[in-house]
């Protein structure tokens, strides 16, 4: 950590840097275009180093298609309605990969959610210092097609007059978790409490627009007194909405900050909720025909939907979230969204808080199941001391796999060079259901990034930073055989800050390019050969 004077220049200079970023950027105004800059040094550090790998298909069965959101692979953060974070393309295999990456605003700009429209299109939002912008991109070029700018945060206002960035950085609602529906439409809570449905369409002159479709208020259930340029100082409470999904009837669930769970019936528009008291929703959700799986900073859920709508709790599962909130997560409990998996048994997985070595939980999910049986395994992963994950875990067939983010905040974290100890882990749930093997270890050092596995060509991919003893932040995309857990190969994507991916995940589309939100805008990796 930076002593107290050194941290108070750094914030100074990041509110500068915001304020300039706000003033360039006025509301209204698209987004600027091209190349994100390189910091110096890009020349003195490796561009590629490994060789080639040949695609290997993972045998294993996918996750179930969910009936309202786009085809797995295109749809979530997480890739499907299961949180798998796999995806049915092969991604790059190394063949003289070249990287293109787009500037999408003067200040911030990141991409966090990824997603395709039937043609291939990329739906993603982008934050910026005067809001979220929902942006249709070309998949190749990145160039933008359409815009729709979304509310501001009352996090953004917050950092901006308290100096505190770390609002920001730890906010996970405003659109940055949404999901693309069966009809490609995006469907997002923005920052006022508002969940919306928006489809893209072409113009009379053959230009693109967004359209709002939908717009269902959650005011009324939600306390909304939010900091905001015109209520700085505010009497109230704001709940931010952190996310929302669909279950298999179609109904579209939403969780809060501060532990609210409702849902929302778009043919009613009837709205339902129930409050988790004393308890935080900080991560995504995920959702399989037997119930919806949502994970507080107490306990993981299990709901179903009564008659009417209201979530209903069918079962709640407590862990160890430890004594205090560690460097690498958001909060003091679990940073996993759920995993939904399993060949032949149905378990959801998630990590926990505890404090010398967070574990990695399996769960039978069935509501039948007794109490005394439901966790299947426990297992303790990355160094004592030194243990966190605050991004969903991947999971195909009856294997996981989790990457260790101690020690990374924000993009002030690893500057001059500075990486953190890193770790990934492979842990398979034996075929018998009788407990968990791990099956590798692997030293990747991967801070921050939702990693992925490509299923078409058995790669995992993961967005790494080295220590480097010149002080230079170089950012590569790294290739890791998911069955041996050795590195293949890896990417230079850039250097300095610009290139910090900030929690965004690594993507990977139809035409097999694998995409990284980073903290100027977005970076694709694609073959050449």
């Amino acid at each position: 950590m930076f002593p107290s004077s050194r941290r108070a220049r750094s914030r100074a200079l990041v509110l500068a840097l915001a304020l300039c970023g706000t003033a360039l950027l006025a509301p209204g105004t698209a987004a600027s275009a091209g190349e994100i800059p390189k910091a110096p040094g890009h020349r003195l550090v490796g561009d590629y180093a490994g060789a080639p790998a040949t695609a290997s298909p993972v045998p294993g069965r996918a996750p179930p298609q969910h009936p309202f959101l786009a085809p797995n692979g295109r749809s979530t953060m997480h890739a499907d309605a299961a949180g798998s974070g796999t995806h049915p393309y092969s991604g790059p295999l190394g063949r003289s990969p070249a990287v293109r990456s787009e500037k999408i605003a003067p200040l911030g700009g990141e991409c966090a959610t990824a997603t395709f429209d039937s043609a291939g299109r990329l739906i993603t939002v982008c934050g910026t210092f005067t809001g979220f912008l929902l942006k249709l991109l070309d998949p190749r070029t990145q160039d933008t097609l359409a815009e729709y700018k979304l509310p501001q945060c009352s996090s953004t206002v917050e950092a901006i007059t308290r100096l505190d960035f770390s609002k920001i950085f730890k906010d996970t609602s405003g659109g940055a978790y949404f999901y693309l529906d069966e009809q490609d439409r995006v469907v997002l809570a923005d920052s006022r409490q508002h969940i919306l449905r928006i489809a893209h369409e072409r113009t009379a002159d053959g230009s693109w627009r967004f359209v709002v479709a939908d717009d269902w208020d959650l005011t009324g259930q939600v306390p909304h007194d939010c900091v905001s340029w015109t209520n700085l100082f505010p009497s109230g409470t704001c709940d931010p909405v952190t996310s929302v999904m669909p279950d298999w009837q179609g109904r579209i669930w939403w969780v809060t900050r501060l532990g609210r769970v409702g849902t929302v019936d778009p043919t009613t528009s009837v709205i339902r909720s129930v409050r988790l008291t004393g308890e935080e929703i900080q991560n995504s959700f995920s959702v399989a025909q037997d119930g919806v799986s949502i994970v507080s900073d107490h306990a993981l859920y299990s709901f179903a939907a009564a008659a009417d709508g209201t979530p209903r709790v069918a079962w709640r599962q407590t862990y160890d979230r430890g004594t205090g909130t560690k460097p690498g997560s958001v909060d003091q409990g679990s940073g996993t969204t759920p995993d939904l998996f399993g060949d032949g048994d149905d378990y959801v997985a998630i990590t926990d808080n505890a404090d010398d070595r967070m574990n990695v939980l399996v769960y039978r999910r069935a509501i039948d199941v007794p109490a005394d049986r439901r966790l299947v395994c426990k297992v303790p992963v990355f160094g004592s001391g030194a243990s966190t994950t605050d991004n969903s875990m991947i999971s195909w067939g009856n294997s996981l796999v989790v990457e260790n983010n101690y020690g990374y905040e924000n993009l002030t974290s690893l500057l001059l060079g500075r990486s953190v100890v890193g770790g990934v882990t492979r842990i398979d749930v034996r075929a018998d259901g009788s407990g968990c093997d791990t099956v590798w270890q692997s030293a990747v050092r991967s801070p921050s990034t939702v990693p992925k596995l490509s299923t078409g060509n058995g790669l995992l991919y993961f967005y790494e930073k080295e220590p480097n003893s010149l002080g230079i932040d170089a950012w590569y995309l790294t290739a890791v055989d998911f069955r041996t857990g050795e590195r293949r190969w890896k990417k230079l994507t850039g250097t300095g800050p610009s290139y910090d991916n900030n929690w965004a995940p690594i993507t990977i589309g139809p035409d097999g390019t694998a995409y990284v939100g980073v903290f100027n805008g977005i970076v694709a990796v694609r073959d050449t050969e």
